[in-house]
């Protein structure tokens, strides 16, 4: 059995968790949409994954206008301003004693649909709204232990197919690259884009290191990933040469170190690509150090939700 970068041990207080169903806080097991909502029918929606480290809410900003952004490029009105969607988060976190150790999960749809049919003119509601906080740890082994990745042949698309940038609820090309790599015995699948270069992953982001370099795909056809974009900035800041660029498997063979990035589980080191073994133990020192710089940013965050938790 593969642990992946959201590997994580079962916390009980999940069972009891109140959602925000659009606006209401309904218990997560009675907690319902319609049979005929375009998320359920069409993945019609965006979503957001947000990070909550002791009372911070990591780089909060940053989520939303990704968010917004999406939903203005899909032509999904919200019905909320960031600053009334800020509220609902913090209410429901609040709602549910939760300070520490949470995963939020953010998922927008265009709403109920009139019949089943793509047409968002047959939409006859404002947008379904769900907030699912839970409390999610990453496993130690996920940061020891160092991923497996493979190179699937599923490749990322061009923004004129399906835009890779946006976050939105359709991702199926993601989901075969996540099987194709589960029947290979892999965490992740590790995605080229059209021209064969590097991408990124199923659901994370991937960066190598060579010679004291750190690289990262040129993002042209990968998601506008937070926490990749957080982690170039805090290399550049402290003087490690850090490129987004395009480069082939080759390069990834023959790299020092390699890690992936996503807004659960921070930096995870990669262990093992198609194969090829990276030397341990794990996390390696530009990892090591990297992982250091953004637990720092991460704690200069304003803390926004008061509190110990339960």
């Amino acid at each position: 059995m593969t642990h992946g970068a959201h590997d994580h041990p079962r916390d009980a207080r999940n069972d009891q968790i109140l959602v925000d169903l659009n606006g209401e806080l309904v218990p997560k097991h009675q907690a319902s949409i319609s049979i005929l909502d375009s998320g359920f029918i069409l993945g019609d929606g965006v979503w957001e994954g947000f990070r909550l480290h002791e009372g911070r809410l990591a780089f909060l900003d940053q989520h939303l206008q990704r968010l917004f952004d999406a939903a203005r490029a899909i032509d999904l009105d919200l019905g909320l301003s960031k600053q009334e969607l800020t509220g609902r988060l913090l209410r429901t976190l609040e709602a549910n004693g939760m300070h520490d150790h949470v995963h939020m999960r953010l998922m927008i749809s265009r709403g109920v649909k009139l019949t089943p049919y793509q047409d968002p003119r047959a939409t006859i509601s404002g947008p379904t709204i769900v907030i699912l906080p839970e409390y999610k740890l990453p496993s130690q082994e996920t940061y020891e232990r160092g991923l497996k990745l493979f190179t699937v042949h599923v490749r990322r698309g061009r923004p004129d197919v399906q835009d890779p940038r946006l976050n939105t609820h359709s991702k199926h090309n993601c989901i075969q690259a996540c099987i194709q790599a589960a029947k290979a015995g892999a965490d992740e699948g590790l995605m080229l884009d059209p021209q064969g270069f590097v991408a990124t992953c199923n659901s994370t982001h991937f960066f190598i290191v060579r010679r004291g370099e750190v690289w990262t795909s040129s993002g042209d056809y990968c998601l506008d990933g937070i926490t990749r974009r957080i982690v170039i900035e805090v290399a550049q800041a402290a003087g490690i040469p850090v490129f987004e660029k395009n480069f082939s498997l080759s390069d990834v063979y023959g790299s020092d170190e390699a890690f992936v990035t996503g807004t659960f589980a921070g930096l995870a080191s990669v262990g093992d690509i198609d194969g090829r073994t990276f030397e341990g133990p794990y996390p390696g020192p530009m990892v090591a150090r990297l992982q250091a710089l953004y637990k720092e940013r991460v704690m200069a965050e304003p803390i926004l939700v008061q509190g110990s938790p339960r």
